[in-house]
C-alpha cells in the first residue's frame, strides 16, 4: 500500500497500474520501457503541468469540440494509466474511442476493450482495414472510426502512425512529455504533459472554453512555440538544479 504523503506517489500509482496491466495483458512488455521514457521527461518538467501545456490542453478541447468526427485512439499504455479519464473526456467531447495497438492480438484488444468498458468508455467495434498506410498493425483502424475521423487524439503514440495520419490530411493532437520525439514534431497539436494531467485538462476545458475562445486558439495554433516553450522550461529547471 503506497501511503498518500509519499512524495512520489502518483508516480508509484502510476507504476503500479502498468506493472498490473501487464501481468493482465493489457500493457505490452514494451510499453514498461516506453512509461519509464514519459516519466524522465516528467521529472524535466517538474511532474506539473506547464503554462504552455495549459495552453495545448485548452487548444485541444476546442479542436476536439469543432471536429467535424473526433476519434481517441487508445493503446495499452493509455488505457492501463487513465481508462476513467477517457470515459470523461469521451462525454465531454463527444468523441469516439478506437483501440489502436503496435503489439497487436486480437485478445490485447478485447482485454483492453473490456478494461475500457469498465471504466465507463464507449468502445467503437467493427472489422479493421489497412487503412493508414503503414505495414505494421498501427495501419489498421476502423473505417468508421480512424478512418472517418478529421481530428484524432493520439496519447503515447509513435511517430511513423502520427506522420501517416497528418499526411491523410488529419489534424492530430498527441499527448507526449518528450517535446524532441518524431511524435511530437510531426503532430498538429502536442501536449508535453502527463497523460493523467492532461486528459481532466482538455476535459475541463470542453466545458470552460468562453464564447469565441475555441475559434481563436484554433486560429493561433503554433505548435513550434508550444515545443520551444516545454524545452525552455526543462533548460531552466535544469539550470536552477545546478546552482
Amino acid at each position: 500500500m503506497i501511503p498518500k504523503d509519499h512524495p512520489r506517489y502518483r508516480s508509484l500509482v502510476a507504476r503500479e497500474r502498468i506493472a498490473r496491466c501487464a501481468q493482465e495483458g493489457i500493457v505490452a512488455l514494451e510499453g514498461l520501457a516506453a512509461h519509464g521514457r514519459g516519466e524522465a521527461f516528467d521529472y524535466l518538467i517538474g511532474e506539473r503541468t506547464t503554462e504552455s501545456a495549459a495552453l495545448a490542453e485548452r487548444t485541444a478541447a476546442a479542436m476536439l469540440l469543432a471536429a467535424r468526427h473526433a476519434v481517441i485512439s487508445v493503446n495499452g499504455n493509455t488505457a492501463a494509466l487513465a481508462a476513467a479519464e477517457i470515459a470523461a473526456l469521451q462525454q465531454a467531447s463527444g468523441a469516439d474511442v478506437e483501440v489502436n495497438l503496435f503489439h497487436r492480438t486480437e485478445e490485447r484488444i478485447e482485454r483492453i476493450t473490456r478494461h475500457l468498458t469498465a471504466h465507463g468508455v464507449r468502445v467503437l467495434s467493427g472489422t479493421p482495414e489497412r487503412i493508414v498506410p503503414l505495414s505494421h498493425d498501427r495501419g489498421l483502424s476502423l473505417p468508421e472510426g480512424i478512418g472517418d475521423a478529421d481530428v484524432v487524439l493520439v496519447p503515447l503514440e509513435d511517430g511513423d502512425r502520427c506522420a501517416a495520419l497528418r499526411a491523410m490530411g488529419k489534424a492530430v493532437i498527441t499527448i507526449d512529455l518528450n517535446p524532441l520525439s518524431r511524435t511530437a514534431r510531426t503532430a498538429t497539436l502536442t501536449i508535453v504533459d502527463e497523460v493523467t494531467r492532461a486528459l481532466p485538462a482538455i476535459t475541463a476545458a470542453c466545458t470552460t472554453l468562453e464564447p469565441g475562445e475555441g475559434e481563436r486558439l484554433i486560429a493561433s495554433l503554433d505548435n513550434t512555440y508550444l515545443l520551444r516553450a516545454a524545452i525552455d522550461e526543462m533548460r531552466e529547471r535544469l539550470a536552477h538544479a545546478l546552482e
